[in-house]
């Protein structure tokens, strides 16, 4: 749709794995020269990891078209299999006839060591490329260990290469599977791209669809880095939807907002939903009032008692002479006083206090329940009432 608003010759962020279009990064280079050696050495697993749109499966496509001559790859991109499958799946990538009907494991295995002694003959190398092994179960994996047993006396006759997310490193580290981790002979963690990287990737995969400048201003790249987070499949869906929302603004550059409501249309949502701090502060003390305000109506609506504006607690009362008469009941000891109020006489009653305003005063000389406060308009409860109290302490 874009594509001749733009004079493109076709969609440059397409998310299909396309090696023409292939970055490669200084992280991608060295990933593939693990994967090359994989396959020209024989023996061993080489081990790639990478998180989820880092460019793996785009990198093994490349490693498949630059693999040289008289090498044999199997790739299995279902790791959802039993070790029975797996075993059938291998034959039929390297075109290994069996009997349709077997279920036997060792025909399978047997005219796959038959078929990789013929190719050792010829002077042909085997590799076996695995993508998404973190998915494969753990007695699947044993199953492709013993694999790497088909060996002449002198040479390995299968190489292994196992791609997968970060999830791969602790399954094989398993205790279980020990004996596959030590036949590990590389291993390699593809990184995302950083800024520098991001922006040149950009800018190749524009010229590839023929591109003839920069379409993307130089903030827009930084806000597609900071909003992919520098992982290749996460730009290509940013930058595809954001070449669309240029083309029905009909501006002929990429800016920065164009990128903002792409990628959030992408992600599916806002990169700053927390929102300000003194935001959330707001709303956690509206919350709490809210809530005690509540519990306080509840208390007083439930009819517990309250206690009366004129009630002091007893003094203690010093204690009576030792008598040699019969002991006297003792009275009852009041509860000691408040340190800012004077103790006052369990007879005398203590004065009533000096007036301060109207809705203290009412407050104070009736008990009444809370919700007689609360419709007080001499009392402020509201939330503006609330807050002013809040940042003035």
């Amino acid at each position: 749709m874009y594509t001749q608003h733009f004079r493109l010759k076709e969609p440059p962020f397409s998310i299909t794995p396309d090696p023409r279009y292939l970055y490669l990064s200084p992280g991608h280079r060295d990933a593939l020269a693990h994967l090359l050696y994989g396959v020209g050495e024989g023996g061993g697993f080489v081990q790639l990891t990478g998180e989820v749109g880092t460019g793996k499966t785009t990198l093994c496509r490349c490693l498949l078209e630059q693999l040289p001559p008289g090498v044999n790859v199997a790739l299995i991109l279902n790791p959802r299999l039993t070790g029975f499958e797996l075993l059938q799946s291998v034959c039929d990538e390297l075109r290994i006839a069996y009997p349709p009907n077997t279920t036997s494991r060792k025909i399978l295995v047997d005219l796959l060591y038959r078929h990789l002694l013929d190719a050792y003959g010829r002077g042909e190398r085997t590799a076996l490329i695995i993508d998404e092994a973190q998915g494969l179960a753990p007695e699947v994996l044993e199953e492709i260990r013993l694999l790497t047993n088909l060996e002449t006396p002198t040479r390995k006759l299968l190489q292994i290469i196992l791609i997968g997310q970060p999830e791969l490193v602790p399954l094989l580290e398993r205790d279980d599977l020990r004996q596959l981790a030590q036949r590990v002979t590389a291993r390699y963690h593809l990184l995302p791209f950083g800024l520098t990287d991001t922006r040149i990737y950009l800018r190749h995969r524009l010229m590839v669809a023929g591109a003839r400048g920069n379409i993307f201003t130089e903030a827009a790249v930084r806000e597609v880095y900071r909003a992919s987070g520098g992982v290749p499949r996460l730009i290509n869906s940013i930058c595809d939807r954001a070449l669309l929302g240029a083309y029905t603004e009909d501006r002929q550059r990429v800016e920065v907002a164009t990128v903002r409501r792409a990628a959030a249309e992408v992600l599916g949502r806002s990169r700053r939903r927390w929102g300000r701090p003194w935001q959330w502060v707001g709303a956690v003390a509206i919350i709490g009032m809210i809530v005690a305000g509540s519990v306080l109506l509840t208390y007083g609506q439930m009819g517990f008692p309250t206690r009366s504006a004129d009630w002091r607690p007893a003094s203690t009362p010093a204690p009576a002479p030792a008598q040699n008469g019969p002991a006297a009941t003792p009275k009852p000891v009041a509860p000691p006083a408040p340190p800012d109020v004077q103790p006052q006489s369990s007879i005398t009653p203590d004065p009533a206090p000096p007036e301060r305003n109207g809705a203290v005063d009412r407050a104070a000389a009736e008990p009444g329940r809370l919700s007689e406060l609360l419709g007080d308009p001499a009392i402020r409860t509201d939330k503006v009432a609330a807050f002013r109290s809040l940042y003035t302490r």
